[in-house]
C-alpha cells in the first residue's frame, strides 16, 4: 500500500474546471472503475483515475484471443467489455465517492443518442467529468467513426455538452488523416481538454508450424512503440488548440513523462505500463515532485515553460 504524499511543491492541474492535485492521470482500460487497484498504492496520490469504458447498457466485448503481447507493445482487443452505465453508479460510483477518489468517467456509444444518455445520467449523479472516447479502434459500431469525421464530431460532442454541464474530455486517436483539423472541432463544439493517443489500429499474424494458413488478432496497439506517434499527434494539435491536452502512449518514466509536457501536454495517462508495474503511476506522482523541487520548480506551468523551450 502507497503512503500519502505530502505535497510542499505545488502540482496542481487544472483540466477545465476541474482542479487536480498533480498532473499524472491513469488511463482508461487499464485500471478498473474505481479502487480495484488500492492494494498496490494510494489511490489520493493520483490526480485522477479514468473508468474503464462505460456505455448506456451492459457489453459482453469480442471473442477471445483478445490480447496478444508484440515488441514493446501490447494489442488489445477487448471491445469494450463493462456492465453498463447504471450498474456503475449503483455500485462503483459510491466507492469512488466514499474512498474521495478523484476520478472522470470514460463513456462510449454506437450512437450520438447513447452518448447523450449515458452523459445525462452522469449528470443526474452529480458526476464532474466525463471522457468521450471517440477513438477505440476495435469495437464494430461507434468510438472510432466518430472520431474520423469533423461534421459528425461536431455534431457528438456539441449535443453531449448540452447534455453534460461539467468537465468534457475528448479522446482522440491517430488514426486520421488530419488530428489538427480533429482537435479544433472538438474544441469549438464545446471540448473542455483533449486526451490522446489512443490505441492504434494494428494486427499480429502468427503462421501454422506447417506454413499452411494462419492466426491473427487485429485490435488496439498501446505501449512503448507508440510513444513516437503520440509525442507527433500532440506536438501538431497544440498548436491549433488552447483548451488542455492530456498526453498518453507508451509513459512508463518520469522522462517520457517531461517528454510529453515538453510537446504541449497538460497532464498525462499511464495506460500499458500499469499491467506490469501496478503502482507506477503514483511513483510517477513522487519522481515528479522530487524533479521539480530538486531543480527549482515551484508550480507545473513553471516546469513546463522551461520544458518547452526549444534549444
Amino acid at each position: 500500500m502507497g503512503v500519502e504524499s505530502q505535497n510542499t511543491t505545488d502540482m496542481s492541474t487544472p483540466i477545465g474546471l476541474l482542479m487536480l492535485g498533480n498532473p499524472v492521470l491513469t488511463a482508461s482500460g487499464t485500471f478498473g472503475y474505481s479502487n480495484e487497484y488500492e492494494e498496490f498504492l494510494s489511490l489520493k496520490n493520483l490526480g485522477a483515475i479514468i473508468t474503464k469504458g462505460i456505455t448506456l447498457n451492459p457489453k459482453k466485448g469480442n471473442p477471445q484471443p483478445r490480447i496478444k503481447e508484440v515488441p514493446n507493445g501490447l494489442i488489445n482487443s477487448i471491445g469494450l467489455e463493462n456492465f453498463g452505465i447504471h450498474e456503475f453508479i449503483d455500485k462503483k460510483l459510491p466507492v469512488l465517492r466514499d474512498n474521495d477518489i478523484e476520478f472522470i468517467v470514460n463513456i462510449a456509444g454506437e450512437s450520438i443518442d447513447e452518448y447523450k444518455k449515458v452523459a445525462s445520467t452522469c449528470r443526474e449523479s452529480g458526476i464532474e467529468a466525463i471522457e468521450l472516447n471517440l477513438s477505440c479502434p476495435n469495437v464494430d459500431k461507434g468510438c472510432l467513426e466518430f472520431g474520423r469525421d469533423e461534421e459528425t464530431l461536431y455534431k457528438l460532442v456539441s449535443e453531449v455538452r448540452e447534455s453534460f454541464s461539467g468537465v468534457v474530455v475528448v479522446k482522440l486517436g491517430s488514426n486520421v488523416s488530419f488530428p489538427e483539423k480533429i482537435a479544433v472541432t472538438a474544441q469549438k463544439a464545446g471540448a473542455d481538454a483533449i486526451s490522446a493517443i489512443n490505441t492504434v489500429k494494428a494486427m499480429n499474424l502468427s503462421l501454422n508450424p506447417d506454413y499452411k494458413g494462419y492466426k491473427f488478432i487485429k485490435g488496439g496497439l498501446s505501449g512503448p512503440c507508440i510513444k513516437p506517434i503520440a509525442l507527433n499527434f500532440i506536438y501538431e494539435i497544440k498548436k491549433r488548440i488552447s483548451i488542455p491536452i492530456i498526453g498518453m502512449g507508451g509513459i512508463m518514466t518520469l522522462t517520457d513523462m517531461l517528454e510529453f509536457l515538453a510537446v504541449g501536454a497538460d497532464a498525462v495517462q499511464v495506460g500499458t505500463a500499469t499491467f506490469t508495474d501496478p503502482n507506477l503511476s503514483e511513483k510517477l506522482v513522487f519522481e515528479l515532485k522530487n524533479f521539480m523541487e530538486t531543480n527549482g520548480f515551484s508550480n507545473i506551468n513553471e516546469l513546463k515553460h522551461s520544458l518547452r523551450t526549444r534549444t
